[in-house]
């Protein structure tokens, strides 16, 4: 399998250069979703189905995807290196549990949200960029989930923000417009910060691989690591859209129609709360421990004040961005208390939200296509006239709340029981683990109580707001045959959410393997061929 070559000074374990064919399976989905937009946009133009070319573009990303997620579970981290410019020169394509199964999780809801976008495409729109950018913006997720460099990472972040940017114009409405400069801007700026922190990290440790970085960061100024550690903090923070750098995502994500929202919701956010966990706790470990103060106190302010601006809002997909904002809030509560438990929730957190609040948004979605209305005020009566609505968007509303056995719940159980533990240890921040436990419970709390009272204003109450107090019914537009397409496909992956709550031990055994190779990254270091080499 392997050759050598005598002149070159690296390691035996890098000059690894002839690859089994099952090992490219790590760079698959990224090489098929990247040939697969560029097909669907050479021929946009001509007659065909994109979606059925986009769906079996997306079927053989999950295919090795599961292939790759199966190699990992048995043999550990697996990662290759294109070019034979072996690390730290290099860059490398690296996967381990968490990255694998974020990125099938990701394929999974893109292809299910593609049936759903169904619901309000004419027939005249098949010529359009929408597939195309989807399987771009599925490239660039699928690559910041298995990238093994930090540049590399920052290449996906912007292959996603033009894939974004080319999604939530379409329509091309003012509002859609009003939704683009907001969420540009913001992210734009995310993105300087983080170029900036990697000229400085590449100026300080002459490398950007991760796995170089764990070993020679010791050798850096502890001040300097640190300030490049809290720049990326910020950067990463605007991206996940944590307090109090959050305002962007509720301004722009009800803009575009509900199936490019759920897009966002279920990706996006969750690769800056991804690059987050692998930046500071598996990258940079001794940044991040005195950076955990303001981490903790960012994760409690997340947790708290975004289910109230849920409580708050009126709009039905802007009062659902708040409750998104707040499922970061728990992921940064894991980074806060990086035990294995507190890395398994916020592991476990990041897969749940994937999948939940891409659903949540395909229900709002729906009931704003039912009601011919975005404004919670003006909707009522929807129990009566749609039931099967009315129970998946209850689902999703305790699904997000954590309330059990839904799967919400056992991320939230890890990350009670990693605070917990901390709150006890009588040590100086093991307060923080007490006022994270009590954040976690309020989130919680205030999560279900915005949910119900969307619920009840939208399917319990009679009729909308007014001088007529409610008992007026409003006219409800019936499901077509486009409507009924993308309620079986909300319908699917609220039962693949629910069965998953019910029966969650396949999923937190694979989960907790995975935060053991986060907290102990020695299988990701030996992986690239770096463990063992000398400073």
């Amino acid at each position: 399998m392997a050759t050598t070559n005598p002149t070159t000074d690296l390691p035996a374990a890098m000059i690894d250069t002839v690859v089994p064919a099952s090992d490219w399976v790590i760079v698959l989905p990224i090489a098929l979703a990247l040939m697969g937009s560029a097909g669907l946009m050479m021929f946009r133009r001509s007659n065909g189905s994109p979606l059925i070319a986009a769906l079996i573009v997306i079927a053989g990303i999950i295919a090795c995807e599961v292939a790759l997620l199966l190699e990992i579970l048995a043999n550990g981290p697996v990662s290759m290196t294109m070019g034979r410019w072996f690390p730290p020169f290099g860059i490398s394509v690296t996967a381990d549990i968490f990255g694998a199964s974020f990125a099938l999780a990701a394929a999974v809801v893109t292809a299910i949200v593609l049936f759903y976008a169904e619901l309000d495409r004419a027939d005249a729109d098949g010529r359009d960029a929408f597939h195309p950018m989807v399987l771009l913006l599925l490239a660039g997720v699928t690559g910041a989930f298995l990238t093994g460099d930090l540049f590399n990472l920052y290449v996906w972040f912007e292959v996603m923000l033009i894939a974004s940017f080319g999604l939530i114009v379409q329509g091309n409405r003012p509002l859609q417009l009003d939704g683009a400069v907001k969420y540009g801007f913001l992210n734009f700026l995310a993105t300087t910060f983080f170029l900036l922190a990697l000229g400085l990290l590449y100026g300080l440790l002459g490398t950007l691989n991760m796995a170089d970085i764990m070993r020679v960061a010791s050798t850096a100024n502890p001040a300097a690591m640190a300030g490049v550690a809290a720049l990326l903090m910020l950067a990463f923070g605007m991206k996940a859209a944590a307090f109090p750098v959050n305002a962007w995502l509720p301004a722009s994500y009800h803009t575009p129609p509900a199936a490019i929202s759920a897009l966002f919701a279920g990706l996006l956010t969750k690769v800056g709360a991804y690059a987050m966990l692998r930046a500071l706790v598996v990258v940079l470990p001794a940044s991040r421990d005195m950076l955990e103060p303001a981490l903790a106190w960012i994760a409690i302010a997340t947790l708290v004040i975004a289910p109230l601006g849920a409580i708050a809002e009126t709009n039905l997909r802007r009062a659902i961005g708040f409750i998104v904002i707040g499922g970061i809030g728990a992921v940064l509560s894991g980074l806060a208390m990086p035990s294995l438990n507190g890395v398994a929730g916020a592991g476990l957190y990041i897969f749940h939200a994937i999948l939940t609040m891409t659903a949540l948004y395909m229900v709002a979605g729906l009931v704003e296509k039912t009601t011919g209305q975005t404004d919670t005020r003006r909707m009522g009566g929807l129990y009566a006239a749609n039931v099967p609505l009315s129970v998946l968007f209850i689902l999703m509303v305790l699904a997000s709340a954590g309330v059990p056995p839904f799967l919400g719940f056992w991320p939230k159980l890890l990350l009670l029981e990693a605070g917990l533990a901390q709150g006890v240890t009588g040590t100086a921040p093991g307060w923080l683990g007490t006022a994270m436990v009590l954040a976690l419970l309020i989130n919680a709390v205030l999560t279900l109580i915005a949910g119900t009272r969307i619920w009840a204003h939208i399917f319990w109450r009679s009729g909308p707001e007014g001088q007529g107090s409610e008992h007026a019914s409003i006219a409800l537009a019936p499901f077509d045959n486009r409507g009924k397409i993308a309620l079986g496909a909300t319908t699917f992956l609220v039962a693949g959410i629910v069965l998953a709550g019910l029966w969650p031990g396949p999923l937190m055994a694979g989960i907790s393997a995975g935060a053991a190779d986060i907290v102990d990254p020695a299988r990701y270091v030996a992986a690239t061929g770096l463990a063992g080499d000398e400073l």
